[in-house]
């Protein structure tokens, strides 16, 4: 999420769109949530051009950082152990091992290839039940929109 509010407008239109929905749930969503980020995704972000990781990291000034711990690695490990993400996406499931562990309640990502997948998702709850953890809730900025009565 955060990489598509510091990126150039994309030419491709699904993309584009996505960056559009993530600017609109920054701008006006994200004052209904307190806000964290773990060091995983602070590392992602860091990546790559400097100009472009220091806008990244200025979206993410006012977030609270998790802390890793021994339990993170170990969930994060056990997810990938037992299928639940592949090994290629170990730091995806870093993200939610962070997420369980720390007992936050939703996970926004646009990564729907192995995080906010409805395939993918019963799985990972399953390992978190079964590691003695809550999953958060797994999805996309769409999906987390508070309805307000203005």
């Amino acid at each position: 999420m955060i990489s598509y509010l510091a990126a150039r407008p994309s030419g491709d239109l699904i993309t584009a769109a996505n960056q559009r929905l993530s600017h609109d749930w920054w701008g006006s969503q994200r004052q209904y949530f307190e806000l964290f980020i773990s060091p995983s995704v602070i590392e992602e972000i860091s990546r790559g051009n400097a100009e472009v990781s220091e806008r990244r990291l200025s979206y993410v000034t006012e977030t609270t950082e998790l802390e890793l711990t021994d339990v993170v690695e170990q969930l994060a490990y056990l997810l990938v152990a037992k299928g639940g993400l592949p090994k290629k996406a170990l730091i995806d499931a870093y993200h939610v091992a962070f997420a369980a562990v720390w007992g936050i309640e939703y996970l926004l990502t646009w990564n729907c290839t192995h995080i906010a997948n409805a395939i993918t998702r019963p799985l990972i709850e399953s390992l978190c039940k079964e590691a003695g953890f809550t999953a958060p809730r797994l999805c996309t900025p769409t999906e987390l929109f508070v309805q307000t009565e203005e």
